[in-house]
């Protein structure tokens, strides 16, 4: 079974393994399959193939499942968006749940009170507000047009404005109907290719590095405001006011039209100064009462109407009663330390982005937030006595950071600080174990609450709510 190429034949999918993969047993060896769901039997090449387990990818279907539904994208299987869109919604929300609890016993190995239902999204389409395409010379071939023997590609545009295929970097599915974000989302990409071929136009050629349409980022908020960023390689004032002006005028709703000049060899503009074409330049988005300014590089929940449950749960488990002091961390553009502003005493942020930070004290003072306060720089460096004795000691702390988990040196600045609640939200069950595992020297969890906040894909959120060890609420 270790020879490289090898298939395995009809092995039947038993359960759901973790990150979007299910898994099967051939002669007690577990195989990992990606591509399939339990219930179904498919002949499996494997890839990596290891003495104990192995993965690889159906290549064959011999029984469907009978959980099987049909998906709903003309995309699926193709982009990797949406993985799960051929599972019922509460087949996706069983399994997610299974993996906060599989995750958190296997890999925390401490004590644990039952988890709590996982909460579902109301909406499992169009509930994206944010979306960044690709313009690629690049296009990717489906099966069928590979397949063709009539097809000639050299006779067909190859310009595409989508997604970057799975582990191809330099191929783009022509996105024309995408299901994340609510109209005109679709109208404004569609418009930009359409215009974009007719005019001739360069799309980005990311091995060579040429070509001008690079990126669009698409910002959509409840409130009804909508942002497009264009990103280009290069400044073409002239054609870049004939596409924007084609724009506004096919979407006269576009509140503000915005471009970025980006000439390095990665797409990312956190280096970069987006210039606005027209409108202020951000859109407000609301979470309650409370409203938030978004610019092109602001990070922001991108399910909004998710998110505000999200916040809620976290609110909730900080059991606030109006005189506490909190410690957000990863406080990001202040959001959830708004969010649960009403209900505490003080709050305080810490963020080591700088400019996220700016964006945390715009957002308060647009709220009318005066007990909060943001400030920038490592939680470690920051929370020291001296700042303890400016702003007291926190009450509660929140922690919320990205999917690497929080440092160990973190970790252990929270066991010294010894708050009397600890809520940690995150975003990869996996790594929060491995911190739980180690906040378990002082603190006992309490309250876990998983949260889904995007469907159809193998991602989960996670609030645990802590107690320090000997507090009376223990």
């Amino acid at each position: 079974m270790r020879k490289k190429n090898i298939v395995l034949r009809r092995v039947l999918v038993q359960d759901y393994a973790a990150e979007g993969k299910s898994l099967g047993k051939v002669e007690g060896k577990v195989i990992f399959i990606e591509g399939a769901v339990p219930g179904d039997v498919v002949d499996v090449r494997l890839g990596k193939n290891k003495k104990d387990w192995a993965e690889g990818k159906p290549i064959h279907f011999h029984e469907l499942s009978a959980d099987r539904v049909t998906p709903f994208c003309p995309h699926f299987g193709t982009c990797g968006g949406c993985k799960w869109q051929m599972l019922p919604y509460s087949k996706q929300l069983e399994y997610k749940q299974n993996e906060v609890a599989q995750n958190l016993r296997r890999l925390g190995k401490i004590d644990l009170p039952p988890l709590m239902p996982i909460l579902g999204c109301n909406a499992t389409t169009l509930y994206r507000n944010k979306l960044e395409f690709t313009f690629s010379n690049k296009r990717y071939l489906t099966d069928s047009e590979i397949q063709d023997t009539a097809f000639k590609a050299e006779e067909h545009a190859m310009n595409a404005v989508g997604f970057h295929v799975p582990r191809l970097f330099d191929k783009v599915i022509d996105i024309y109907t995408c299901f994340l974000m609510e109209e005109p989302a679709n109208l404004i990409r569609n418009t930009v290719r359409d215009f974009a071929l007719a005019q001739g136009y360069s799309f980005y050629d990311i091995r060579a590095h040429k070509g001008w349409l690079r990126t669009m980022i698409i910002r959509l908020t409840t409130t009804g405001e909508i942002m497009v960023n264009m990103c280009f390689a290069y400044e073409d004032a002239t054609e870049r006011v004939r596409l924007f002006d084609h724009l506004l005028s096919v979407v006269p709703s576009i509140t503000t039209m915005m471009y970025t000049i980006n000439p390095k060899m990665n797409d990312t503009i956190y280096d970069l100064k987006p210039k606005i074409y027209t409108g202020r330049g951000y859109v407000l988005e609301k979470l309650e009462q409370y409203f938030f300014k978004i610019g092109p590089k602001s990070f922001f929940q991108t399910n909004t109407r998710q998110g505000e449950n999200l916040y809620t749960v976290t609110r909730d488990f900080a059991e606030l009663t109006g005189r506490e002091t909190v410690y957000d961390l990863y406080c990001g553009t202040g959001s959830i330390g708004i969010f649960l502003s009403n209900s505490a005493g003080k709050v305080i942020g810490v963020e080591a982005i700088a400019e996220a930070v700016e964006d945390a004290k715009a957002n308060a003072a647009l709220n009318n937030v005066t007990h909060a306060e943001f400030y920038a720089g490592d939680v470690i460096e920051v929370c020291n006595d001296s700042f303890f004795r400016k702003h007291g000691r926190p009450d509660v702390i929140i922690t919320d950071p990205p999917r690497a988990g929080m440092h160990e040196k973190l970790v252990k600045k929270i066991l010294e600080i010894a708050a009397p609640t600890v809520v940690y939200v995150s975003c990869n069950p996996a790594t929060q174990a491995r911190d739980l595992q180690l906040l378990d020297a002082k603190y006992k969890v309490m309250k876990i609450q998983p949260v889904d906040m995007f469907p159809h894909t193998h991602h989960i959120e996670n609030v645990v709510q802590l107690k320090l060890r000997g507090t009376a609420e223990e």
